[in-house]
């Protein structure tokens, strides 16, 4: 039984047997692959790679040995120390660069370290070279074009058209007709490229396995029973639209789809290193993140909060929460260099801005010239000085002011400074009153009132009152009721509101590139700059402004970047992969996009529809390239073996949250209450012992907390959740553009080892008895607990496969019943039909 679970699915949603279908798909394949003709030779996607890696390191933006750089055309097409012409324009006999990587004298041969360039790698730079050695401007560099879906029908017949040429039958069967006929946006641009590459799409996924798919993608969590089988019932030809919009209405979309933002930031709520104490209010930061994509903010106005919601027209307190942004990074409360330490955080920052906004390592120029992008040092500081007023979390000695915003409601603080005035005043002469009083003590009993608090307290309790006159003593009663009053009026005030954020700026100061990035030895001297790909200079403004006015660069609808980088996310989360692999890393090392027009085309949509995210989802989801199968056809396998076409759906393993909460969701124990403080889960004595100091910062939280969604644990950064890491939750230290998805036998063991898996199958056991009348038979608990997990009818062979398995263990293991019940329960948790999405 539990052979089914974690290795090779268990049952597919889709049959998998070959069809007549494939019969054209390989005529179709044949025709097109038969054909001699060769796309130019892509300088961004295939040239340019290749040099960097290979050749940069002597002849790129840092070193030009011989005066020949072939990072740009005008250190390349010019003549070496030599005498010699690296590259030669159309002429590849003349080049130099081909002589020297195809010479069979180990001194001449370049590159001279490593191995040398394959057959393939230098004939792609003759072609390259033959076709005219074009260094064209990286593509994300370019402004976003405005590009309009393929006409399919055009895309269809030219097929045909060809095939009728060479009498071969073109890849064009009844889905790409049904793709054809339902004219979506999405489907043109990735039809149009399929067919191009003889490819036809998959098939539509049942009805099951899209209403599972398409709620775990937006919400996090399964579909019920009831659910499912009221979709898959359905007759209503909009019954999948009205599904979409009851999922992005739901509160669970914004905890599912703000935890991708949360992976961005690198949210945690500790600050790390050896003490990693907690950061109060972390929390309201994450429900901030939930609430703005539940309501459906405007991605530009999100960002502005966070880069400079102190700073708007209209600043309010969600808008100073986002500014908990600049307080999420790791802090070393006691550095051994602080102005080091300071320039680290900057860098993080930097670091975090750059790639989660702009998709740009700019933190590449921190010491020097970016290797591989056109960044110099100067942009980096450029940068860094837009966040000159950012002050550092907090000191030793005061690890609050600088992180706390007081967002009390209007007079509150005042009431509080009233009675802090009337208490302190009342204080002062109630010392003094003490002080005339230990004026007439001992020398000894003196001496003892001016040591700790609570031995001052005893004396005075003990021997104070004989020394003072009546008058004294009326009145020093009279105060001490008097401070009890106004404690009690304080404890009866609301409590003061704060939220993390940027509770005090720091003066701005000069910035200065620094020298291989040591902030001890300042060079020139920069303002506030954009980086120069951009083109764009910084409008007027006052010192104070500087925030507000990057935050507004980077939503404006004319940045190149801020909306692709947005759009590939949004992409990226529902197809597993963005159209750009590299999400964080739209550079020149980065992967370029598998289609620029579409990526182009959905960031333009982004924009156009005022940044709203949710109507991207919709458009999304209803494409037909999102509700295909993830069957594998060999053939296609063959021609697209990692899928950059997009012919199949690609399978999925959950993620941590969505595997911890859809147990909880199966077994009907889930907590469904939304936003608040953290919780802490149990965790094992072992597990604690990781800490230097064990136990610390860990609290205690009632079971109903603990069974809420994942999203709301508390993340420490020093003692994050084992089932969590163990299925990929990402180190919270530094951003995170995409998580690993790997099978390894820590999550084997996490699903049938784990005390959290032993308790959750027992409440799955007793979940489905309690629906069942009477005493349930094998058979029927079997097909129960198939249908409550995974929410369709057992199978024969699955109810005869489960019941061998109970009566084994109770006859063999001698286990009782309800014991052997819980452990065929917990079987069906780990079979892959649960834990992974088709």
């Amino acid at each position: 039984m539990l052979a089914k679970s974690m290795t090779t699915p268990h049952r597919l949603p889709q049959t998998v047997a070959p069809t007549l279908k494939m019969f054209g798909l390989a005529v179709g394949c044949s025709f097109l692959l038969s054909s001699d003709v060769r796309a130019e030779v892509d300088y961004g996607k295939e040239i340019k790679p290749l040099l960097a890696k290979r050749c940069y390191s002597c002849h790129g933006p840092d070193q030009a040995e011989s005066g020949l750089g072939l990072h740009q055309a005008e250190t390349s097409l010019v003549e070496g120390d030599s005498g010699e012409r690296l590259i030669v324009p159309g002429d590849p006999e003349s080049s130099h660069l081909l002589e020297r990587i195809v010479a069979n004298d180990d001194y001449d041969l370049m590159p001279p370290e490593g191995e040398p360039l394959s057959e393939t790698e230098v004939e792609l730079i003759r072609r390259w070279i033959q076709e005219g050695a074009t260094f064209t401007k990286h593509w994300a560099y370019e402004p976003v074009q405005d590009a309009s879906p393929p006409n399919m029908s055009e895309a269809i017949q030219n097929l045909r058209d060809q095939a009728a040429s060479t009498d071969q039958t073109p890849p064009i069967d009844s889905v790409v007709s049904d793709w054809q006929a339902g004219n979506h946006p999405v489907d043109a641009f990735l039809l149009d490229s399929l067919l191009a590459a003889g490819l036809t799409p998959n098939g539509p996924a049942d009805r099951q396995t899209l209403i599972r798919r398409v709620t775990l993608d937006l919400t996090g969590l399964p579909p019920t029973p009831q659910e499912v089988a009221e979709f898959v019932n359905n007759s209503d030809p909009n019954a999948y639209e009205k599904l979409v919009d009851r999922l992005l209405q739901s509160p669970h979309y914004g905890e599912r789809w703000g935890r991708h933002w949360l992976d961005l930031v690198r949210y945690a709520e500790t600050n790390s290193f050896e003490r990693d104490n907690p950061k109060p209010n972390a929390w309201k930061y994450r429900d901030y993140v939930i609430r703005s994509f539940n309501e459906d903010k405007p991605y530009d106005q999100f960002v502005k909060e966070q880069l400079a919601g102190d700073l708007l027209d209209n600043v309010t307190t969600e808008s100073l929460t986002a500014t908990g942004y600049y307080r999420l990074g790791i802090w070393d409360d006691e550095p051994a260099d602080p102005l080091q330490a300071r320039y680290d955080e900057l860098d993080d920052l930097i670091t975090v801005t750059g790639q989660t906004f702009l998709g740009l390592t700019i933190n590449c120029a921190r010491c020097h010239d970016h290797k591989i992008d056109p960044i110099p040092q100067t942009d980096y500081y450029g940068m860094l000085a837009f966040f000159a007023d950012i002050s550092r979390y907090g000191t030793r000695g005061d690890q609050v002011s600088n992180n706390q915003i007081d967002v009390s409601a209007p007079g509150l603080n005042e009431a509080y400074a009233e009675l802090d005035d009337q208490r302190r005043k009342l204080e002062e002469e109630a010392t003094q009153i003490e002080q005339d009083g230990i004026t007439k003590m001992s020398a000894p009993d003196q001496r003892a009132t001016e040591g700790p608090k609570r031995q001052r307290e005893r004396i005075l309790k003990k021997k104070l009152r004989p020394l003072l006159t009546k008058e004294q003593r009326k009145r020093y009663d009279e105060i001490k009721s008097e401070l009890s009053l106004i404690a009690k009026k304080r404890d009866e005030l609301p409590d003061r509101q704060q939220v993390l954020g940027l509770g005090k700026l720091r003066p701005i100061e000069e910035t200065f590139v620094l020298f291989r990035g040591n902030p001890h030895s300042p060079a020139d001297s920069v303002t506030p700059r954009f980086p120069e790909i951009f083109q764009e200079s910084p409008r007027e403004m006052t010192p104070e402004e500087r925030r507000r006015v990057f935050a507004e660069w980077v939503t404006s609808p004319d940045n190149r970047l801020s909306s692709r980088v947005m759009a590939n996310r949004i992409w990226q989360h529902h197809f597993g992969r963005g159209i750009v692999r590299s999400p964080n890393n739209f550079g020149g090392l980065g992967v370029p996009p598998t289609h620029p027009e579409l990526l182009d085309y959905l960031a333009n949509r982004l924009v156009d529809g005022s940044w709203k995210i949710k109507d991207m989802h919709r458009l999304i989801c209803t494409s037909q390239a999102y509700q295909m199968s993830s069957e594998i056809k060999e053939a296609s396998q063959a021609i697209d073996p990692a899928n950059d076409l997009f012919w199949k759906f690609d399978s999925r393993r959950l993620s941590a949250e969505e595997v911890r909460d859809s147990i909880l969701a199966v077994n009907e124990s889930l907590n469904r209450d939304h936003y608040g403080p953290s919780f802490y889960p149990n965790l094992s004595a072992e597990v604690m012992a990781g800490q230097s100091r064990p136990g610390q910062g860990w609290g205690n939280s009632t079971e109903a907390e603990r069974n809420r969604r994942s999203v709301y644990i508390h993340v420490k950064r020093s003692l994050l959740t084992p089932l969590l890491s163990a299925f990929d939750f990402p180190e919270p230290d530094t951003t995170c553009e995409a998580r690993f998805a790997t099978l390894q036998p820590g999550q084997a063991m996490s699903l049938l080892n784990s005390d959290f898996i032993h308790e959750e199958a027992d409440k799955l056991a007793r979940s489905v008895r309690s629906k069942l009348p009477g005493e349930p038979s094998p058979q029927t608990f079997v097909a129960a607990v198939i249908e409550q997990v995974l929410m369709r009818p057992a199978l024969e062979v699955e109810i005869q496969e489960g019941v061998e398995l109970i009566n084994e263990l109770v006859s063999q293991y001698q286990i009782s019943p309800e014991r052997a019940n819980a452990l065929y329960a917990l079987s069906v948790l780990n079979w892959n039909e649960f834990v992974f999405v088709f």
